[in-house]
């Protein structure tokens, strides 16, 4: 009993002197933000002043008895952000920005790494005497949402004393688009159940700046555990273009539109975030233009966005710039769960995302609905499931499948969906060969050289082979000595994973270099004949059939490629090591035989070889086969040979045979026997 006498007692003048101090040092005019502070249960030595509420304004933080403005040293993070609202037990974070035209003073240097992990009053470690830097931080006020995978998504509470839940009853379509807008978000997208214990119903007519600014009356007791779920778009979009899914990239924060601008690296899994936040189709094309007109933006670093939406990603900067985004997306068809931007099964938007049948997509079809995605040519089509009932009927000169004319199909068996593989949209060219040149990509519809950011290692040369079909790598290098031309883009890091489709981006600057490529499937293939000079022939599917003692010749051509070169022809009639090899003249060679005998039986292949740009290269035509037999004259005079031969063995026998019978019924002539008749 002593002790817990003793427990009550000092905690009453715990209490008692708490307050004393907050009242009597601490709290004219300052907040008492880690001890008493009125809706706040915080323990950060921090506040937000000059703003409309406690939740918005400057960060200040208090170090060695001293209120200053907070700089932070490094990059600000919507996490640096959320954590300010979070240390001031405030609402969800909706914008933050570090601004230079404060007025100058002394202030409190924290270190954006330390911030991450820690509280801001670890991490306060240089202080300054003159700044016209600070932070400037805005939270929701009495509104926030809880659990969820994103600073716009989660379970809906709001400020009533305490945090507390908000019944699905509780709030409307409505609603949700006031409580999105005052949360920095777009447009809701999934709206479902809620628990509150206020017992409110919000009645928002939609022009509200604040959840709580909703006229609200009571309504029933919620069910256990029916807490309002929201899920809030991403604030983006896209101005400029010929449809909703393309044009220049623009975030709303504090209620303005301004151009997104992107510190880092531009690449294809960005653009592709952008257009499934906007609900568009696949990705087309991304490019970091820099002609816009100077005018405020805001910002995102690519680290971020690689991580996280770019809602939690975005921030404020005070200066212009002229530089902005342009993505285009697929407007109404996309491939789904495929390995890459040009595979996977293909769905339409009518309404919603639905997936097309087998029966609805043909070849040409499939042609037009590549090029729309800024893929290269079909090289795989099958299945599909379309509940829309539509064919696709394209002739294949249309610029978007859903520009095709269509009509109802029969129904598709279940799970038969349309799986759609497109080529890479890459070639080689400047050679005589298809596997040897420079390497272009198509975007926009537009073929241009690519430049590679970083190392060009014998992987991204092999990769080039393998799209192309070409074989294997045998050299490529990044040249400097290309005319000056607007050039595509793609980084080393990013091929070292993907796709060059998935990695190329669009650059408004112009350059010198380019790659050249080599693969081992250079020459042209060779083409093999063979041909009687004497003596008859026959010709068969796979070959020729000549006569014994004949005289035949085997031509070795090629297409004209490049000059000179030789060929080897791989024949039965000697070992490897003797086959004959002839000097090309005009692209071809002639090897004769004389006195066809069984020994020249077989396959035989002609081989291409040609010394280009310091390598040795070869190929390989198809094999033709030789048969020897023997005249048609030899052929009936042997059959009459063995035909007599047989005669004049059986002849005999036939005659021996005969002459023996007849001997034989001369001995035993037949005797009549005549029986008495008893009278």
């Amino acid at each position: 009993m002593f002790f817990r006498l003793l427990f009550l007692c000092l905690r009453f003048w715990g209490v008692l002197c708490a307050g004393v101090l907050c009242a009597g040092v601490l709290c004219a005019g300052v907040l008492c933000a880690w001890v008493l502070a009125e809706n706040n249960s915080s323990t950060e030595p921090l506040r937000m002043v000059g703003g409309a509420s406690r939740c918005a304004g400057t960060v200040e933080v208090i170090h060695r008895g001293e209120w200053r403005r907070v700089v932070l040293y490094g990059r600000l993070y919507q996490e640096h952000i959320s954590g300010v609202c979070r240390a001031l037990d405030c609402g969800s974070a909706v914008y933050g920005e570090q601004r230079d035209d404060f007025p100058e003073s002394s202030v409190w240097e924290v270190s954006s790494d330390c911030v991450k992990k820690s509280s801001v009053r670890e991490c306060v470690y240089r202080s300054y005497s003159s700044s016209t830097v600070g932070l400037e931080v805005m939270c929701s006020d009495s509104v926030r949402l809880v659990s969820g995978s994103s600073l716009c998504s989660g379970s809906l509470q709001i400020w009533n004393g305490s945090w507390t839940g908000v019944c699905d009853r509780d709030l409307d379509q409505r609603g949700a688009e006031v409580l999105c807008r005052e949360l920095g978000c777009g447009a809701p997208s999934l709206l479902q159940g809620a628990l509150s214990p206020l017992g409110q119903t919000f009645h928002c007519e939609g022009h509200e700046s604040a959840l709580m600014d909703c006229p609200r009356s009571n309504s029933s007791t919620c069910s256990s555990g029916a807490t309002v779920n929201l899920t809030c778009s991403e604030p983006l979009r896209l101005v400029g273009g010929a449809s909703r899914c393309a044009g220049t990239v623009e975030v709303i924060l504090r209620g303005e539109w301004r151009r997104l601008v992107l510190y880092g690296d531009w690449v294809q899994e960005h653009i592709s975030g952008v257009c499934r936040a906007l609900d568009c189709g696949s990705a087309v094309y991304g490019e970091k233009r820099y002609d816009f007109p100077e005018s405020p933006v805001w910002w995102v670093t690519s680290d971020c966005v690689k991580k996280s939406s770019v809602r939690e990603c975005v921030y404020s900067s005070s200066f212009s710039y002229s530089e902005g985004l342009e993505v285009m997306c697929s407007d109404s068809v996309r491939l789904v769960s495929g390995s890459g931007l040009c595979s996977g099964s293909l769905q339409i938007w009518n309404g919603s995302w639905t997936g097309v049948c087998d029966r609805d997509l043909d070849q040409r079809g499939a042609e037009v609905l590549c090029r729309e995605l800024g893929c290269g040519a079909p090289s795989l089509l099958q299945g599909a499931l379309s509940p829309l009932g539509q064919t696709f009927h394209c002739e294949g000169h249309e610029s978007a499948l859903m520009d095709c004319p269509r009509s109802n199909s029969s129904t598709c068996s279940s799970g038969a969906t349309v799986n759609l593989t497109c080529s890479e949209p890459l070639r080689l060219v400047g050679r005589a060969n298809r596997c040897a040149g420079t390497v272009e990509v198509i975007l926009r519809g537009e073929w241009r050289r690519v430049v590679l950011y970083g190392d060009w290692v014998q992987e991204h040369i092999s990769g080039v082979c393998r799209v192309l079909d070409c074989g294997s790598a045998v050299y490529g290098v990044q040249r400097d000595d290309f005319p000056m031309s607007p050039v595509w883009w793609v980084t080393s890091d990013c091929v070292n994973k993907s796709s060059l489709r998935e990695c190329v981006y669009s650059s408004s600057f112009t350059s010198s270099k380019g790659l050249e490529v080599m693969c081992s499937e250079l020459l042209n293939r060779p083409v093999i004949s063979m041909s009687v000079s004497d003596g008859a022939s026959e010709l068969q599917p796979q070959g020729l059939r000549v006569q014994l003692g004949s005289k035949f010749r085997v031509k070795c051509s090629v297409e004209p490629q490049y000059p000179g070169g030789s060929f080897r022809l791989l024949s039965p009639a000697a070992p490897p090591a003797q086959n004959r090899t002839l000097p090309a003249v005009n692209h071809s060679a002639h090897f004769l035989f004389s006195d066809a005998d069984h020994a020249h039986k077989g396959n035989y292949t002609c081989v291409y070889l040609l010394q280009v740009f310091n390598h040795s290269f070869s190929s390989q035509s198809h094999t033709l086969q030789l048969s020897v037999g023997e005249s048609d004259t030899d052929l009936i005079i042997r059959v009459v040979v063995i035909l007599l031969l047989k005669l004049l063995y059986i002849l005999p026998q036939y005659y021996c045979y005969c002459k023996v019978r007849a001997r034989g019924g001369a001995r035993e002539k037949p005797r009549l026997r005549v029986r008495p008749v008893q009278i």
